[in-house]
């Protein structure tokens, strides 16, 4: 006789990682091929020497680190394994009953319906737009009585959508201020959007106490590795996620890089900018040849290939490319490097390729 555990977990999907395979090309989890900035190569060797000690607990060095950087105070940050850790403390500290829910957008980063019910709450999904980008009317008419959190995917992922600063606004004036907003903003650092239009959700939280922003140090500052993203919000919210931070769960060496890069923070536009030219480069390619391709503010481009996206990524997969296919609606592509690229585009701008997907 084994012992009993929660009888819903059946109906709980595991999280499926980006495909890898010895000798492929991987374009399928959105990491970044530059490698972590030299000052956090060097922090990451020195703190490796005191593995053996427990970490900072509070991450007191790198809460007073992001605070500096970010024009706020430590009682506004919080740290965690990741973002989706604190996205799952997020639903924690909310929700509190199975009728409790939590609305997002679909489709968006598969993470957040799995927190939801590993929670124990109840996912509201809300269909995208027909360009692909977050219905912001239709996810504020979803809001109920029993709605206890909102995550808002800026730029979206997978379809690298952005929401513009106005219509930003305007949404989180609508929603009611019981209800607490969540702005993940895992891709802020490769958005391009004019000023005037900038979404910079910690500026738009600042006079909000239900919005808390969520930015991580594995995309843009080559850290996937290490497990270390942060909050951003009400001292009163951050004071929760830190009653049900799981302990010592953001290590040493991650809180070690993540200080190095903010203090070589200079150096990250020119690799930003570097990406952000070349994943244009693929998106003019692919549009080119007849793809369907939305505008990305992210480091990948989307395919909405609907049914065909499954036999596209196995057909990818074949030539030597792997891509992330999302079940019956598009496939996600990391930008790589641009040998990386140019092999996905010899792949996907081959005529014979062009015309078994009908594009």
């Amino acid at each position: 006789m084994t012992a009993s555990t929660r009888p819903d977990l059946d109906s709980i999907p595991a999280y499926v990682p980006g495909r890898d395979h010895p000798g492929a090309v991987k374009l399928a989890s959105n990491e970044t091929t530059f490698g972590p900035l030299p000052a956090a190569a060097k922090a990451i060797a020195e703190a490796a020497e005191l593995a053996n000690r427990y970490p900072d607990n509070q991450a007191v060095e790198l809460r007073n680190a992001l605070a500096d950087f970010l024009g706020v105070t430590q009682a506004n940050v919080a740290v965690g394994c990741g973002s989706v850790a604190l996205c799952q403390e997020l639903v924690q500290i909310t929700c509190d009953a199975p009728t409790d829910e939590v609305l997002f957008a679909w489709r968006s980063f598969e993470a957040y319906p799995i927190v939801t019910k590993v929670g124990n709450a109840t996912a509201v999904q809300v269909p995208l737009t027909p360009d692909y980008a977050h219905d912001l009317d239709a996810l504020a008419a979803a809001v109920t009585e029993r709605t206890k959190l909102i995550f808002v995917c800026n730029p979206n992922n997978p379809t690298g959508t952005a929401l513009g600063k106005a219509e930003l606004t305007r949404f989180l004036d609508a929603v009611p201020e019981r209800v607490l907003i969540v702005l993940d903003e895992a891709y802020f650092e490769y958005m391009r959007l004019a000023t005037e239009d900038y979404p910079d959700g910690i500026e738009l939280g600042r006079t909000r106490p239900n919005v808390v922003v969520l930015r991580t140090f594995s995309k843009a500052y080559g850290l996937a590795g290490l497990r270390a993203g942060y909050a951003v919000g009400d001292p009163a919210v951050i004071t929760a996620l830190m009653k049900v931070h799981i302990p010592f769960s953001v290590n040493r060496i991650a809180q070690a890089a993540a200080i190095a890069s903010l203090d070589a923070r200079h150096e990250l536009l020119d690799r930003t900018h570097t990406l952000v030219i070349e994943r244009d480069r693929v998106r003019d390619a692919l549009l080119a040849a007849g793809y369907q391709v939305p505008p990305s503010e992210t480091n990948f481009v989307w395919l909405p290939l609907g049914e065909r996206s499954a036999e596209f990524g196995e057909a990818s997969a074949e030539a030597g490319v792997l891509v992330r296919p999302y079940g019956a609606d598009g496939v996600r592509v990391t930008t790589g490097d641009p040998h990386e690229n140019d092999l996905f585009l010899s792949f996907a701008t081959d005529p014979a390729v062009l015309e078994r997907f009908s594009i």
